[in-house]
């Protein structure tokens, strides 16, 4: 008889699944990848030897082959739920000469997610909250919070508005109770300043810390990031690509490789470290296709964490 007993994923991530179209300059065409935050966290997840599981919806339109890719990589599927008569996610990511900047176009919505998505017996040390395109309430994540010893956010999904073109721009609406439910927060620096309203960084970092938030991440591209954790500051610095191809995911690919050191209570400083080094992999290829082998992260992370 199968026990009824709950398996506990390492490594949860919660958002859209997308099908991204990215145009970049060194490219006559625009190539056509799965993307997604939850792509890369739990891809990178899997690459450290952690269990990863994602919940999302899809459309119709969403190729098999990618449901047979993320499988055979290791990733549970079980909460992806699959609504033929529903479209994808879609985005149109286009970036600038030196890959410094991005423009977003939303192309296709999948609906949001529901409670009744959710797997009834999920159970995760970790639950990272990775919305696209408002597709997380705060009723789901009050009830992955339930489920979950750590509940991370990264609120750029919540942060976008998008015009009738389907245009994306940054704003600042989020529900602030939101905030409070979160041990761990991820976002960039225009997102974390849209997010609190705060023109400075340090007043920004420390505005999220007051809702209860114990360690923040703010992530500055080549610059690397800046930990935050109960208000302790330290500057991870950004790990050596051997070539920047394409950015996308690099921030997302940061959080996978945070979180899977987190549950296992390596400290903060080395987690961040194993983060940029993840991101300085995935850089080097495109899309979620590249993401290095794992003793090659651990050998970038090691080289900043002594410095």
């Amino acid at each position: 008889m199968e026990s009824m007993e709950p398996r506990i994923t390492d490594v949860a991530a919660v958002g859209h699944f997308s099908i991204d179209s990215i145009l970049l300059p060194s490219r006559p065409h625009s190539m056509v990848v799965l993307g997604g935050s939850v792509t890369y966290v739990s891809l990178v997840a899997k690459r450290l030897d952690a269990s990863a599981s994602v919940i999302s919806r899809v459309g119709g339109d969403f190729p098999e082959a990618y449901m047979w890719w993320l499988r055979e990589e290791g990733v549970d599927l079980s909460g992806v739920v699959k609504a033929e008569a529903e479209q994808t996610t879609r985005f149109e990511l286009k970036y600038s000469g030196d890959l410094s900047e991005r423009t977003l176009k939303l192309k296709g919505k999948a609906s949001p997610i529901n409670l009744s998505d959710i797997p009834v017996l999920f159970r995760a040390k970790a639950v990272h909250l990775a919305p696209i395109a408002g597709e997380v309430s705060l009723e789901v994540a009050e009830f992955l919070k339930s489920r979950a010893e750590a509940l991370s956010l990264d609120p750029q999904g919540l942060l976008r508005s998008f015009d009738e073109s389907g245009n994306v721009s940054c704003c600042s609406k989020l529900d602030n109770r939101l905030l409070e439910l979160v041990n761990i927060c991820k976002s960039s620096e225009e997102e974390i300043k849209a997010l609190t309203g705060k023109v400075d960084l340090n007043s920004a970092i420390k505005a999220v810390h007051d809702y209860g938030v114990e360690t923040v991440i703010v992530t500055l591209g080549v610059n690397g990031a800046v930990l935050s954790v109960e208000k302790t500051r330290y500057n991870i610095p950004a790990c050596t690509a051997k070539a920047v191809v394409d950015p996308t995911g690099a921030g997302d690919v940061f959080m996978g490789g945070f979180l899977t050191e987190f549950i296992r209570a390596k400290d903060s400083f080395w987690c961040a470290c194993v983060g940029s080094a993840a991101a300085s992999l995935v850089v080097e290829g495109l899309g979620p296709t590249f993401f290095g082998e794992k003793e090659e992260m651990y050998r970038r992370a090691e080289s900043v964490y002594e410095k």
